[in-house]
């Protein structure tokens, strides 16, 4: 279903111009403006504008996680031990340092965040834990959820 406040701005082209970098970040404008039926020049131009006015933060290859020896998926949960704003920049700050860290996303229920870290093995993870995590300002608590199998991962944004 799609978002009519972005079906206003962007039109059939624009959009599939986004699928297709969204599908194949590496695919060449000559075969994208092939596929969207545009000369080259226009399909650069949108594509440019499409970068300019953020509908696209960037493209980058992905990487299979167990040929760079991270195939062990790990989800975090938080708690902080205050609810203030001061602790939460104090805790997002820190975490923006850890290059491990793929994902940190404040939520609400019983955790304050979720982390997604890939790591080696179950050993990597508890030194990770242990020397890093759990010294992080603010936590109080975490608990660690271990990835059996990965059915869907960074599935592409539909529109």
């Amino acid at each position: 279903m799609r978002d009519s406040s972005v079906a206003s701005q962007l039109d059939r082209i624009d959009l599939k111009i986004l699928r297709l970098l969204q599908a194949d970040g590496g695919m060449g404008n000559a075969e994208i403006a092939k596929r969207v039926n545009t000369s080259a020049a226009t399909c650069h131009r949108r594509t440019q504008r499409l970068f300019a006015e953020g509908y696209v933060s960037g493209i980058r290859a992905q990487v299979v996680p167990q040929r760079v020896d991270k195939g062990a998926l790990v989800i975090v949960g938080v708690v902080l031990d205050r609810s203030t704003p001061e602790s939460f920049a104090a805790f997002e700050a820190a975490v923006r340092g850890l290059a491990i860290v793929l994902d940190c996303h404040l939520v609400a229920g019983d955790f304050d965040y979720f982390l997604k870290i890939r790591v080696r093995d179950m050993a990597d993870f508890n030194r990770l834990h242990g020397d890093t995590l759990i010294g992080l300002p603010g936590v109080r608590q975490t608990r660690t959820f271990f990835v059996m199998k990965e059915v869907i991962d960074n599935a592409p944004l539909e529109f």
